[in-house]
């Protein structure tokens, strides 16, 4: 009975966590095209969100000396390489496509595994690849000669890239009784991500004055600083955050299937507030990304020494992981 509650709660947190992350390039696209630059929004969302996890921050302080390697290699590539280069292909191409492109990361991690770490993977693993490499032909519309910005789509590709980065370091130290706590490694992560994109956003010539007026949102005008703080507090923090205890309530291969309905979320929610409309083929393709997402993340066999990939994010993260392990020590997503 207990256990059936623990998992329906860790089902609605998961789906939480999907909308939550759904809706923060929706959130962003308006500041953009408002005038603020994407890496400098992704700064306000990462150290606005690092700040708030500060207390989390000090309560791990010995991780700085225990795993200063990991949290070196998440803050950058799976808090600022991917939330910069999911942020900047928004201002390029629309909020679903980015986000579909970037949910080919699962299909990457399998090519990783195969090549990389030499493991085999299964038949269906590789038909889920092809699925999604033949669905993202289809968003892109390739047939058309690209019907994208092609910088926007190596952006969207970069943040997969990112994420298979995520889902490797992951994977690293996260076994065994001394496993780091995933909160941390989160707080830690958004820290040094903050950190790293100070240096390179440099905000201190951002257009500040944008927060303090209205931006355009699908022809409303709302107050920027409003969608500051969706994206800060619902899309990152509390995205997060349910993120994690999902995957600790339900097995990581459960809590990453729903999470696939993120990019589901995110193209809604871009069609009704941003108007943003996909043709026909777009749509389809972008469900046969996903389907091939599923299927690759949830073929991949059981090694021996224990699971692939940990992960829950930016920002949009599937992890590969065996299917019977629960362990709820495995670090999740941390994002688009």
């Amino acid at each position: 009975m207990h256990a059936s509650q623990g998992r329906n709660v860790g089902l609605a947190l998961a789906l939480g966590s999907a909308f939550a992350f759904g809706g923060s390039g929706v959130a962003a696209k308006p500041l953009i095209e408002a005038g603020l630059d994407p890496l400098h929004v992704v700064w306000l969302r990462v150290t606005g969100a690092a700040l708030i996890m500060l207390p989390v921050a000090w309560r791990h302080r010995a991780l700085v000396r225990r795993r200063p390697a990991l949290l070196a290699g998440f803050g950058l590539l799976a808090v600022a390489g991917v939330q910069a280069c999911y942020f900047a292909a928004l201002s390029r191409i629309p909020v679903g496509v980015a986000l579909l492109i970037e949910y080919l990361a699962p299909a990457l991690v399998l090519l990783w595994v195969r090549f990389v770490q030499r493991r085999p993977v299964t038949r269906a693993a590789a038909v889920g690849v092809v699925l999604a490499v033949g669905g993202l032909a289809c968003v892109v519309e390739v047939w058309a000669g690209l019907g994208f910005d092609p910088v926007g789509v190596l952006l969207a590709l970069g943040a997969a890239c990112c994420q298979v980065g995520y889902f490797v370091l992951s994977d690293q130290g996260s076994d065994g009784a001394d496993a780091p706590d995933p909160l941390g490694v989160i707080a830690y992560g958004l820290i040094v991500g903050a950190v790293v994109l100070t240096a390179v956003a440099r905000p201190w010539g951002m257009e500040w004055a944008v927060l303090g007026g209205s931006v355009d949102l699908g022809g409303s005008r709302i107050a920027a600083g409003l969608l500051l703080g969706w994206i800060v507090l619902i899309a990152t923090v509390l995205a997060y955050v349910t993120g994690v205890i999902s995957v600790r309530k339900l097995s990581p291969q459960v809590a990453g299937v729903v999470a696939c309905l993120e990019a589901v979320v995110a193209t809604v929610l871009a069609w009704v507030l941003l108007r943003e409309h996909l043709s026909a083929p777009q749509i389809l393709g972008g469900a046969v990304v996903l389907v091939g997402a599923f299927i690759a993340q949830s073929s991949t066999p059981k090694a021996p020494s224990g699971p692939v990939a940990g992960g829950a994010g930016a920002l949009g993260e599937i992890p590969v992981a065996e299917p019977e392990s629960e362990d709820p020590a495995r670090p999740q997503r941390a994002e688009r």
